[in-house]
């Protein structure tokens, strides 16, 4: 689980991101990044046990940092108003498709994961995996659980089918994917209690087999 403090800090960051401000609560701050790295390890601590592909992964594979890239972006506020943190072999750089959750106050919080804008090699070779094995990867995203826990494969689409295949294909919509990317909404109030942890663990392992479906792609 979370302190409230620590959603409490990145509600205020977002009414007041400036370096000023944040120079000012940089306490609060150091607070709420202990309090957040700290769930994130045990994240890992039991993901470890549900996903072998994951074994040595450590804190810093995983957790994004608050400061912002702003040399090219319109938004040139300096500070992420979230904390994230993915989970994957070879840690948050790394190609594979992988787990992810996102902590931002007021709603905006949500566990997930998947493949999130791959290259063109990688693309393609998901891709081919969908459409060889479509059968398979369409029992993963109908199982009832699944539909219930994220509803449906996200990600953004092309207008037309993809190089290659048939406006026809059965498997056009998921080929169409730019990303493929599952979610789950995370309350605020369910980010600070003790089952917390467990729930989102849970969240991960039904998905799981979608990303190990995407990841045979990838090898």
């Amino acid at each position: 689980m979370l302190q409230p403090s620590t959603l409490k800090f990145l509600k205020s960051l977002k009414l007041n991101n400036n370096k000023v401000w944040f120079d000012e609560h940089k306490a609060e701050y150091q607070l709420a990044k202990t309090d957040f790295e700290s769930m994130v390890q045990q994240l890992i601590d039991g993901m470890v046990r549900q996903d072998a592909s994951l074994e040595g992964l450590q804190l810093k594979d995983c957790v994004f940092r608050i400061y912002k890239d702003v040399r090219f972006s319109k938004d040139k506020t300096p500070y992420k108003i979230n904390m994230a943190a993915s989970f994957q072999a070879g840690g948050k750089k790394s190609t594979l498709a992988g787990y992810y959750f996102h902590l931002e106050p007021g709603g905006n919080s949500f566990a997930g994961g998947g493949l999130w804008m791959p290259s063109a090699p990688e693309l393609k070779k998901l891709r081919q995996e969908i459409d060889y094995n479509f059968h398979e990867f369409e029992q993963l995203i109908s199982n009832k659980e699944f539909i219930k826990h994220f509803g449906k494969v996200e990600g953004d689409t092309l207008k037309t089918a993809p190089q290659g295949y048939l406006p026809d294909n059965p498997a056009i919509a998921y080929l169409k994917l730019k990303s493929l990317i599952v979610s789950h909404p995370v309350t605020d109030e369910a980010c600070t209690q003790p089952a917390m942890v467990r729930e989102i663990l849970k969240t991960f392992a039904l998905m799981q087999p979608l990303l190990q479906f995407i990841n045979r792609a990838m090898d």
